[in-house]
């Protein structure tokens, strides 16, 4: 599965894409999951109020199902103008 980071996560994780396998099955598991990796992303990932998600292009709330997907996308709540 592609991940890709945006804006100040991409900056506190360190890259703006990777691919990672995983058993997660929703997009909270994952997270749970990369903050385990390190303390990088433990920081990005430590208030998830402030984190977006992208299955496949399509915004998702955290709960939603990753089985399957080629792509999740991490960002920061945007705005409109």
């Amino acid at each position: 599965m592609d991940l890709r980071y945006f804006a100040w996560l991409r900056e506190r994780i360190g890259t703006g894409h990777e691919k990672v396998e995983t058993e997660a099955t929703t997009v909270a598991e994952l997270i749970e999951e990369l903050k385990r990796r390190d303390e990088a992303y433990a920081f990005a990932f430590s208030d998830l109020t402030a984190i977006r998600a992208a299955v496949d292009q399509d915004l998702v709330e955290l709960d939603a199902p990753i089985t399957g997907a080629r792509e999740v996308a991490f960002f920061p709540p945007m705005t409109g103008g």
